[in-house]
């Protein structure tokens, strides 16, 4: 199977996702908020809803990458495990003794259950070293601290790394309690044997830049919400590496609000067909687009703002881009927002995987001649993120 994608919707064939795991039973009421989660999910339902989501990947052929089978197994080298404990144990947090003891016990775990460690964190009881009287961190934490913080929102795949052409891009995510998801995906790209030889694409990692907010509308053509999770100087950066590497001709910057239901570009806006969105119709009219195209010479040109579906369709070289609306009436339309009704994921042309509970959206999208492949989701919604969110396609067919 050839890695690569160029476009949201050509014929997915291999995806990475993240089955929920231990370090969603370390939420509670006092770090959710911290952790980014708008509640405290029922983990076993959970995951119940996430094996039905790769069932039905799975039942349209696609191959379905376990990020935690990926990270045991690129574990297995002796460099993996360096670079995975070296992200995990923060000296300047933790103080140099319990530093040292922490990393010397963690390099003596089999790989799978250093993979359990790096994921699902572990807290000051949990350390199964004896009680290091030089220590003054460990003396004076509460047990239930985390020694090392669980990644809860491992869940939501596409945001620390995406496609695009042949290379795979490896983000910088914007908010503390994600920052060191990027770490593990790294480990995952440099050292499974399932991605040996994969070159990268923006590797510059100089501001924030989310994969939710990295759009590909057509071949070359690659939209960036720019908000809460992705700076200006992150879009800019992107854009300029993409035409660098040869991978884009036009970027589109895209402004969004920055607040929670509005968090990457992806809970707005989504391909569905290679000529159509699905779109809150809070945004159709105000949202806009600053164009950055790549100019013959190496230089870069960039226009002032212009409505988004205008800029998008000249980019994409068509007539005009065909907008399905979440919802008629603006309460239902609000609604099914913050529910991800926007955030679907396509795995063809016109066939696209969204959550069942968002009843108007998905019968807007088959009134539009869209298949719309219908999962649950009342537990797997509590982290503010849809199927798209879910998923970092790896295979898709080219357009």
């Amino acid at each position: 199977m050839t890695l690569g994608a160029n476009s949201e919707v050509g014929t997915l064939r291999s995806v990475i996702l993240h089955r929920p795991g231990a370090e969603l039973q370390r939420l509670t009421p006092r770090n959710n908020d911290k952790l980014l989660f708008d509640g405290l999910p029922w983990v076993s339902r959970a995951q119940d809803e996430h094996d039905a989501f790769a069932e039905v990947l799975r039942s349209r052929g696609v191959e379905v990458l376990l990020l935690a089978d990926l990270l045991g197994e690129a574990l297995a080298s002796g460099a993996a495990r360096m670079h995975g404990i070296s992200a995990a144990v923060d000296s300047r947090r933790l103080g140099l003794p319990l530093a040292q003891e922490l990393s010397a016990y963690l390099r003596s775990l089999e790989p799978t259950a250093l993979a359990h460690v790096l994921m699902a964190g572990m807290t000051f009881t949990e350390l199964p070293l004896a009680q290091n009287e030089l220590s003054l961190v460990r003396r004076m934490h509460h047990g239930g601290d985390f020694v090392i913080e669980p990644l809860p929102n491992l869940l939501f795949t596409r945001d620390s790394s995406f496609w695009i052409g042949p290379r795979v891009a490896i983000t910088s995510l914007a908010l503390p309690a994600r920052i060191r998801e990027t770490s593990l995906t790294d480990l995952i790209y440099a050292h499974h044997p399932r991605f040996l030889g994969v070159r990268r694409a923006y590797e510059s990692r100089s501001a924030p830049v989310e994969g939710g907010d990295v759009l590909l509308l057509a071949p070359g053509v690659v939209a960036v919400g720019v908000g809460e999770r992705t700076t200006p100087a992150g879009a800019e950066a992107l854009a300029r590496s993409l035409f660098d590497d040869d991978l884009a001709h036009t970027v589109l910057a895209v402004p969004i609000a920055q607040e929670r239901a509005q968090m990457h570009l992806d809970t707005v806006c989504t391909m569905v067909d290679v000529d159509a969105v699905v779109m809150y119709p809070n945004v159709v009219d105000s949202l806009s687009a600053f164009t950055i195209r790549r100019l013959g010479d190496g230089g870069v040109q960039i226009a002032d703002a212009a409505p988004f579906v205008e800029a998008a369709a000249a980019a994409m070289g068509i007539d005009k881009l065909r907008v399905i609306a979440t919802g008629l009436d603006p309460v239902t339309a609000e609604r099914e927002q913050w529910d991800d009704g926007n955030n679907t994921l396509a795995v063809a042309p016109g066939v696209v995987v969204a959550y069942e509970r968002n009843s108007e959206t998905n019968a807007r999208l088959e009134d539009s001649g869209i298949e719309v492949l219908r999962i649950s989701a009342s537990e797997l919604g509590t982290g503010r993120g849809g199927p798209r969110c879910m998923s970092c396609p790896a295979a898709r067919d080219p357009l």
